[in-house]
């Protein structure tokens, strides 16, 4: 896995653009990101927004924000303002520039008529089964419509007649009409509009035709003179159906399409309609769960947008597909957390641990240097950092042993308390008044160093543990991606215990726990019970050993 931050992003598309501006093709650069309201946006998207602002940023151009909102039956409000908070949360700004493809549908159906008018496009009467019969196959041509020598007198009437409402869903398309034994499927007629008797959110009841993406893509592209169409490369196949239809009607400009490869994080499934799946049969809490490769549910884990952005610089731009080792997105997170998350002791495992020579009643203040923390003769540590019949190599607390308590005192253990059925529920301990600050005037040095919580001083909190939710690096190789989730991705800790300083902490506060990892506050946190979700480990315990 490369971690080396490049110093400044270049990748083919910044060369093009800078050919364009040197060769005067363009007096100023304009970009888009044009999402689809049907979902929440995932970190791949987190990609392409990155580029498309970033571009527009650094050649001092603009990048609009448009919803291609053609498709009311899928499309809800929900997801148009989750995709605006996202982009704003990412750190990018579209000003003034927001715009939707129903902003278009008067001119995008003027558009439509031109087409008839031209001989290139036709109304077809065929069913949606007998279209597919006829699409033919990559190495079949395909065959012609019946009612592709339609007049332009009869098309134009049928179309309109569509637009009027006259006829029901699927009784009519609009067809670009272009090449049927073309190699290249996406042009052997594709549909341009269809009927819907679906109310859209913007335009209410004035419209029950709908243009398809193919369509309205290149056409908003033009409007807008949008310079540089950037997208992924499952739409390499599509940019010669883009260039028909710049080519093809009077628009006010030419916009250029260019593809990169598309984000692909092993461990993850990146797919709108497998997400979409994980939401509505509850394998998740929601598209912002933070197990989610969504944006929402990033920032509710707690990672940052600087690291996200930081991601998707290192991964750069290229030409070709691959998949992207997640570690690489939790290594910037962790990168990020360690310059900026303060840091807590927090314990998740909690074993009260008595200073019997500690006076009681007594409370320190110590001074961390970021923030001070209370000391007192009840103590809790993590069960894990005690053994009482230590092995080889565990250089934590032990009957008889002497650790370092983080920026206290150095404490040896002195008895061990059990229940009736054998459980460790306590330890008694002393502690060495000459080592306050954590260090010994003596010099000794004890192995192990251990985070602790005051018991009297401890803050309550639920901490949610989130791990992959994947098992495996391609999670549908089976054939069914919902095979492999993991079924440890969330453990909750009901009662753990933290220092006093996290009281009140407002929803999304990031902190580092320390020897724990990196939490961040939930929104779910109310009043006095603040909840936590673990951000990421302190290292990638997923790395392979090798």
């Amino acid at each position: 896995m490369t971690t080396e931050a490049p110093s400044k992003p270049r990748d083919f598309i910044r060369e093009i653009v800078e050919a364009d501006l040197a060769a005067g093709r363009y007096q100023r650069v304009i970009t888009r990101f044009p999402p689809e309201p049907n979902g929440y946006l995932h970190i791949g998207h987190a990609k392409s927004i990155c580029l498309n602002f970033g571009i527009a940023g650094e050649f001092g151009g603009q990048c609009n924000l448009r919803f291609d909102d053609t498709n009311p039956t899928k499309e809800e409000v929900e997801f148009s303002e989750s995709i605006k908070r996202d982009v704003a949360w990412l750190g990018f700004s579209w000003d003034d520039n927001l715009f939707h493809a129903s902003d278009y549908f008067d001119q995008l159906y003027a558009w439509g008529e031109e087409l008839i008018l031209k001989g290139k496009a036709y109304v077809d009467s065929s069913s949606a089964d007998e279209m597919r019969a006829m699409r033919g196959t990559l190495i079949e041509a395909g065959q012609e419509s019946a009612y592709r020598t339609r007049s332009v007198d009869e098309n134009l009437d049928l179309f309109r007649r569509m637009k009027a409402g006259e006829f029901p869903d699927g009784a009519h398309v609009l067809r670009a009409k272009i090449d049927m034994a073309s190699p290249n499927i996406n042009m052997r007629d594709p549909v341009l509009y269809r009927i819907r008797h679906e109310r859209h959110d913007r335009t209410g009841d004035a419209w029950c035709i709908y243009p398809l993406y193919d369509y309205a893509h290149p056409l908003s592209d033009a409007i807008e003179h949008i310079t540089h169409s950037l997208c992924t490369l499952e739409f390499e196949d599509h940019r010669p159906l883009y260039d028909w239809l710049i080519e093809s009607v009077s628009v006010p400009s030419r916009p250029r399409q260019y593809e990169f490869a598309r984000l692909n994080l092993n461990y993850t499934v990146m797919s709108k309609r497998k997400l979409l799946r994980l939401v509505e049969e509850k394998h998740v809490n929601g598209w912002d769960d933070p197990r989610m490769p969504t944006i929402a549910g990033l920032r509710r884990r707690g990672y940052t947008p600087a690291s996200i952005r930081n991601f998707c610089e290192r991964v750069g731009v290229a030409k070709r597909e691959n998949v992207i080792d997640a570690g690489l997105v939790e290594f910037c997170v962790r990168e990020d957390l360690n310059t900026t998350a303060p840091r807590v002791m927090g314990v998740l495992d909690p074993l009260r641990v008595v200073i019997d020579n500690y006076p009681e009643g007594e409370t320190e203040w110590f001074d961390t240097g970021t923030r001070k923390v209370p000391f007192a003769r009840t103590l809790l540590i993590e069960r894990e950092d005690f053994m009482e019949e230590p092995p080889n190599k565990f250089f934590r607390l032990a009957p008889g042993r002497e650790v370092r308590l983080r920026s206290a005192y150095f404490i040896t253990c002195t008895g061990v308390v059990k229940d009736d059925a054998g459980n460790i529920v306590e330890l008694h301990a002393t502690y060495d008044p000459a080592t306050r600050g954590g260090d010994s005037p003596d010099g000794r040095k004890p192995k192990a160093t251990l985070h602790w919580v005051s018991a009297d001083h401890a803050v309550d909190c639920e901490v949610r543990l989130y791990d992959r939710l994947f098992r495996s690096e391609n999670p549908e190789e089976s054939g069914n991606f919902l095979d492999d989730l993991n079924p440890n991705s969330l453990q909750v800790v009901p009662r753990a215990k933290l220092e006093p300083s996290v009281r009140g902490a407002a929803p999304f506060t990031r902190y580092q726990f320390e020897r724990l990892g990196y939490f961040c506050v939930d929104p779910d946190s109310s009043g006095e019970a603040i909840v936590f979700n673990r951000t990421v480990t302190l290292k990638d315990t997923w790395a392979k050993v090798k």
